[in-house]
């Protein structure tokens, strides 16, 4: 996602909107700066354990050669509330594979309160395959789930998860990603740049 004032963010929360401050410029200096105030969950980002597990892993200890390989886009833009097992099971996932969910979320820049997400049933069911990792499109891979049910399953089994990804323009099919957390260190979440390179 582009990172702008005027972006999506999770619930249309003020609090969460990105603020870009110009603090000097050539009208009062000889360069032009400017300063960020971002949440940690702004726009593209990578969760990390602590975000949903008391005592968990900040976003310093994921491996960074676990967010560069080999990933698989999956076409789910049918799908009209939630990503289940029943949805997933059809493209034959391999363990150690890395997926992207493309839904219907990439089709708008506008926050949906009623996004797509993968259920609990869902992510038991990649925990199963030994998957690697999921990125989804939209700014949370649940909703509206007590105890979140579908992060914690994931982070508590090593599979990593990136939220507001941008899938509309990408087919689905095989691709060499990289997604490049901010170096940050102690939390539970880092922005981040996400790109695809086809073959």
């Amino acid at each position: 996602m582009t990172i702008h004032e005027g972006m999506q963010v999770y619930k249309n929360k003020e609090e969460k909107k990105p603020i870009l401050h110009n603090v000097q410029n050539f009208s009062n200096a000889k360069a032009y700066e400017s300063k960020l105030t971002l949440d940690a969950h702004t726009g593209t980002h990578v969760d990390a354990p602590l975000h949903m597990i008391e005592g968990g892993a900040t976003i310093e200890t994921l491996p960074l050669s676990d967010l560069v390989g080999t990933a698989r886009v999956l076409d789910l833009t049918d799908v009209q509330d939630s990503v289940g097992r029943e949805h997933l099971e059809p493209f034959a996932l391999q363990k150690g594979e890395w997926i992207l969910l493309k839904t219907r979320n990439s089709l708008s820049e506008e926050f949906d309160f009623e996004f797509v997400y993968l259920n609990e049933s869902g992510a038991a069911y990649l925990h199963e395959l030994g998957i690697k990792g999921v990125g989804t499109d939209g700014l949370g891979i649940e909703r509206a789930q007590p105890n979140y049910g579908t992060h914690r399953t994931l982070m508590g089994n090593g599979i990593m998860i990136v939220e507001g990804l941008r899938l509309k323009d990408v087919p689905a099919g095989t691709y060499f990603m990289v997604i490049a957390p901010l170096k940050l260190t102690g939390i539970e979440a880092a922005p981040a740049r996400a790109f695809l390179i086809g073959s």
